[in-house]
């Protein structure tokens, strides 16, 4: 069965400029410390070059992740039964997505992405893979609650949200993410939904900050594109030249940040607004945060979703856990 044409519930202006990346991209240059949502990063362009990092021999986050979810697929299958529909939210990675549908033999996949044409590249890829599985890409922002195609609306769902892409938020934005989540998924009694989730884990600074600035610039090149995206949607002048990818561990926050560093002063339009930056400002372009045990079932908890069971690799340096949405209830 081949995939969908998928559905499209992104927000244009009239000139098929996505509303919300112009909103966050104004709002987040005019701040005293300029700032853009990771979100962003995944244009088509930028897709790609993820992926191009997920194969860099720094980047541990893919390949720790991989392994769990190709040794502990049995485990997988027990815990979440048959015939769900998987819900990921993200375009399907090529490695990590096929080792999960081959465990837990869904009823239906369905792709949730902002890139459109990403998201359809890789649903078809999933649909050759898996013939006779119905695959229904749908193009939208997961940051908030998403109408799923109504040839699932009856089968229970397992959210997969892989790669840590959790980490890349704030607190308080993470669980309005898991909210929203369950809110895609839905919540009626005796059908909670489930959410298999990636999160990174606390690690040496050495290690942390290589996997953020891997030795052949992959990294450097994912992040400053963003600007490049920026220049080509929104009508930018950014000297793109001008800058230069950096990351650090913020210990205080248990986070990797990443910034795009001006090399010298600059000056330039987006969307008709004027921005001005001195050498050395920055824009904060990601945050990956680190959690512990603990850490991550509080964020799981304020969000919704009771945490089940937890994997790690056999360094330790990943965790996924499997959680099941939280039954609502009135005592403390």
């Amino acid at each position: 069965m081949k995939a969908d044409t998928g559905i499209t519930i992104v927000d244009r202006d009239e000139t098929g400029v996505d509303k919300a990346f112009r909103a966050d991209v104004l709002k987040g240059l005019a701040q005293r410390q300029k700032a853009i949502p990771a979100r962003w990063f995944y244009d088509e362009r930028g897709s790609q070059l993820f992926e191009d990092i997920t194969k860099q021999p720094e980047y541990y986050p893919t390949r720790a992740e991989t392994e769990i979810l190709r040794d502990r697929g049995i485990e997988f299958a027990e815990l979440v039964g048959p015939d769900r529909a998987v819900v990921e939210f993200g375009s399907g990675s090529s490695v990590k997505t096929p080792l999960l549908l081959e465990a837990v033999d869904p009823a239906a996949y369905v792709p949730l992405d902002i890139s459109g044409e990403f998201l359809r590249q890789s649903a078809v890829a999933l649909s050759n893979k898996f013939p006779g599985l119905p695959v229904h890409p749908v193009e939208a922002d997961f940051m908030r609650k998403v109408e799923l195609p109504d040839e699932v609306e009856h089968l229970r769902k397992l959210g997969f949200f892989p790669g840590s892409t959790i980490g890349n938020m704030v607190p308080r934005t993470a669980v309005d993410l898991l909210r929203s989540m369950r809110a895609t998924m839905g919540a009626d009694e005796g059908q909670l939904p489930m959410l298999l989730i990636g999160m990174d884990l606390v690690k040496d600074r050495e290690v942390l900050e290589a996997a953020y600035a891997d030795g052949e610039g992959v990294t450097a090149k994912f992040n400053c594109n963003l600007l490049h995206r920026i220049n080509r949607e929104l009508g930018g002048t950014i000297a793109t030249e001008k800058f230069e990818h950096r990351a650090i561990w913020n210990d205080d926050f248990a986070r990797i940040e990443m910034h795009l560093l001006a090399t010298e002063p600059v000056d330039f339009e987006v969307s008709g607004k004027r921005f001005s930056m001195a050498k050395g400002d920055t824009i904060h372009t990601e945050n990956s945060h680190k959690f512990t045990r603990r850490s991550a079932n509080t964020l799981l908890l304020a969000g919704g979703w009771t945490p089940l069971k937890r994997w790690t690799d056999e360094d330790d340096r990943f965790s996924l856990i499997l959680a099941q949405a939280t039954e609502q209830r009135d005592a403390p």
